[in-house]
């Protein structure tokens, strides 16, 4: 498994925002700067997680985004799903897409099933509470 960099890019500017003092915005050209973020892609991966209801945006030229929870609520597999879709480790562990003949006695299966959930749970308890505020 390779995350995307999508995905990264997306971690990149979730940590950034969780960062920004209480009630400011970031600006897709604030992260995007900051971030080192291509600023096309950058609109497209902050209306994945507005849409996936990690972000709140807000129009007009005083506009952005901020994270609609605490950031200490805000996990790396919520953002991680949110762009790439369900984490899998291994096509035995994706029970509706897997075509493979040994399925159902697979003696692997297990070992990955155990691998992922263990992983999940690594990227689920890592979380944005604890970057530092920028102060400004």
């Amino acid at each position: 498994m390779r995350l995307s960099r999508k995905s990264d890019y997306a971690l990149r500017a979730v940590r950034h925002l969780s960062t920004l003092p209480k009630g400011k915005l970031g600006s897709i050209n604030s992260v995007s700067e900051a971030e080192e973020i291509p600023r096309e892609f950058l609109a497209k991966i902050l209306k994945d997680l507005t849409r996936a209801g990690i972000l709140v945006s807000f129009q007009g030229v005083t506009g952005g985004y901020r994270l609609a929870q605490l950031p200490k609520e805000v996990s790396f597999l919520n953002v991680i799903e949110a762009i790439d879709g369900p984490v899998h480790l291994n096509l035995c562990t994706e029970t509706t897409n897997c075509a493979c003949e040994k399925f159902d006695d697979c003696q692997m299966k297990g070992f990955w099933q155990v691998q992922e959930v263990s992983f999940k749970k690594s990227l689920q308890r890592e979380h944005f509470g604890k970057y530092k505020k920028i102060k400004k």
